[in-house]
This record gives structure tokens, C-alpha cells and sequence, in this order.
């Protein structure tokens, strides 16, 4: 189901209620879900398909494969708008390697991603692994963990490496390498799909601030709840309990390049803007890292070009009518970016 929402801020303005300026505006719709009451419709968060929708991520045909946090299913979308259940339950388990999907038990999914042959990764954070499902014959494996907390693996392969709460995995623009957000281990660490080597690219595991310009890997982080690569080999951490953006340059140094460590709601230069538990973010082909800003129930952007920050969605930004809470995922794909209003239980997408 699609409602476009843009129109509803002439309803808003006839209604004399004050709204964002044209220059903000943006083209809003719902994928699946409604306008709630205070947005101007009738749907509930209750009558949705979706149980704490977190992550997203598309196949070669387009379809939209979803993750449940709480809800513990995986849903598939056709391109036309389908919506099937295709495995999990709400019953929480590491369980089905070697199965279907439609078999498998999850606990606690973050998010997910997709390979260049379709196969489907999953974020079983509170299984500490990373799960892989066959495009061709839906059998569930694991490529990354072994289902126990720990660290341990790096320089050997990802299957017999541990982690500790897998909380985002998301693979590099070239589809090589899959970076893992590893949360309590506090480190962002990475598998090379080709070898299936696991090393680690930031975080010492010790918890703070890390040093401006010091060595990624050697340096604390506060809690790494996210990653992402740009095209040319930056690698983007977000730090949900440092409300912060961190950038490991190719070289392998850190820096902080947003937030001020404080939580807050403060757009403009990107080292005085401020983040509310940021929780997830994307880069998109622009080159604009988009944050889902948790506790300010806003969808975030920091443009590396102009070191400005400001928000694309929520908290009268975008669509003055959309009210977002708990926004999890972002994620673009085809000229969009798909928000995960996880609290509200549905999905939403922007184009500005």
C-alpha cells in the first residue's frame, strides 16, 4: 500500500497550522502502514503486518526483503506490493541451519543485507552470528559466528570467529567484504566474502571517545551501532550512546565528523549538530550519510561536501503531517530512502 503524504501540508497550512518551508519539502510515502490519526488518517500501528520492523534491503528484482526486531519474522515484498511471511517466528532461538527459511529461528534481527547473487545475510544480533539464506533453495546457514559471545577469530575464518551482538552488517560498495557493527565487543569488524577471513578495522575494546587522527583499530569506541563504506573507501561509524558519526579513512584513522557527544536536536555544522541515540545509518550514491536519529524521531543527514547537518524527515522536516518514532533503518535503493518508523510499525520512504 502506498499514500503519498506532500499533500497534506496544504491541509495543514488551510488548517492554520504553520509548516516547513518549500525549499524543505519533500516527496513522503508509505509502503507499508497508513497516515495515523494525527497525521490526518485512520490507521493504527496495531493493524500492522510488521512487528518492530528494523531492517531492510532489496533484491535484483526489486523485492524488499524486511527483518523484525521483536517480532522475529522475515517478510518478503514483491516489487508490486506483495508482502509474504518467509520464515522466523516470534519464538526467539538460534535454529534451522541446513533447513528452509520458513523453518529458521532468529533472535533479535537488526538488519540484513543482500549479495550480488541474491543470497540474503541477517543480523541474528542476540545469536552473535550472521545468518545467510540461498537465493535458489531458501536453506538457512550461518557465514559469520559460531552462536556464542566472545571475541575471538580475527586473521581466521568468520565461521569459526566470535562475536558479541552483531547489532548492523553492511556489505561495501563492491559487494567484497561485509562489515559488522560488533556492539558489545566495541569494534567494527569485517569478513571478506572471497577468503572469508574476519579482521578488525576500528575499536580496541576498550569503551571512549576515540583520538582525532589516531589508528582506527588501536582506539576505544563508545558503542559502534552501525557501518557503512562510501565509494571511496571511508568507512562511517555510528555511535548510538556517543550520539556521534566517526570516519575511518583509508589509511585507517580515526575521526569524529559529527555530534558533539551530547545527546540533543541541533542541526547545522556538522561538529556542533547533535544526535538523540542515533541508531542506524546508510551512505547514499551522493555521498550524504542519512542517520536514523532514534530518540529524536527524525531522519538525519550529514553532507561531507558542505560539513552541514540537517534533517530530512520528522519533527516537521520533510512532510510536516509524519510523525516518526523510534525510526530504526535507513536505507537507499533506486532514488529513495526507506525509513523504518519501527515504532509506528511500518515502512516509509523519501525522495527530496
Amino acid at each position: 500500500m502506498k499514500q503519498p503524504c506532500r499533500l497534506l501540508a496544504a491541509f495543514l497550512l488551510m488548517a492554520g497550522i504553520c509548516v516547513c518551508d518549500s525549499a524543505d519539502a519533500a516527496e513522503v510515502e508509505v509502503v507499508i502502514g497508513g497516515l495515523m490519526a494525527a497525521e490526518g488518517g485512520s490507521w493504527t500501528p496495531e493493524s500492522s503486518p510488521l512487528d518492530s520492523p528494523f531492517g531492510v534491503a532489496f533484491s535484483s528484482d526489486n523485492a524488499m526483503w524486511i527483518v523484525e526486531l521483536e517480532g522475529g519474522r522475515v517478510h518478503r515484498r514483491t516489487a508490486a506490493g506483495v508482502l509474504t511471511l518467509a520464515g522466523g517466528a516470534t519464538e526467539q532461538a538460534y535454529a534451522g541451519d541446513g533447513g528452509s527459511l520458513l523453518q529458521a529461528r532468529f533472535n533479535g534481527m537488526h538488519n540484513c543485507a543482500v549479495l550480488p547473487n541474491d543470497d540474503l545475510l541477517i543480523a541474528d544480533s542476540w545469536n552473535h552470528v550472521v545468518r545467510r539464506v540461498d537465493a535458489r533453495t531458501s536453506v538457512v546457514s550461518t557465514l559469520a559466528g559460531t552462536g556464542a559471545p566472545g571475541f575471538r577469530g580475527d586473521g581466521d575464518h568468520a565461521r569459526e570467529a566470535e562475536f558479541n551482538f552483531v547489532m548492523c552488517i553492511t556489505l561495501t560498495p563492491k559487494a567484497d567484504r561485509l562489515q559488522i557493527a560488533d556492539l558489545k565487543n566495541r569494534r567494527i569488524r569485517e569478513v571478506h566474502l572471497g577468503t572469508g577471513i574476519v579482521r578488525t578495522i576500528a575499536g580496541n575494546g576498550k569503551r571512549g571517545v576515540p583520538e582525532d587522527g589516531a589508528m582506527a583499530a588501536e582506539s576505544p569506541l563508545v558503542d559502534p551501532r552501525a557501518v557503512a563504506e562510501n565509494s571511496t573507501g571511508t568507512v562511517y561509524v555510528l555511535e548510538r550512546g556517543g550520539h556521534a558519526i566517526r570516519a575511518v579513512s583509508p589509511d585507517g584513522r580515526i575521526r569524529t565528523v559529527a555530534g558533539t557527544g551530547k545527546a540533543g536536536f541541533r542541526d547545522g555544522a556538522a561538529l556542533q549538530a547533535q544526535f538523540g541515540s542515533p541508531k542506524h545509518l546508510c551512505v547514499g550514491p551522493d555521498g550524504i550519510v542519512y542517520v536514523a536519529d532514534d530518540q529524536n524521531g527524525a531522519i538525519r543527514a550529514w553532507n561531507p561536501a558542505t560539513g552541514q547537518v540537517r534533517t530530512v524527515l520528522g519533527r516537521s522536516s520533510g512532510d510536516p503531517a509524519i510523525r516518526l518514532r523510534n525510526p530504526h533503518g535507513v536505507t537507499w535503493h533506486q532514488g529513495w530512502l526507506y525509513v523504518l518508523d519501527m515504532g509506528n510499525n511500518r515502512i516509509l520512504r523519501v525522495r527530496e
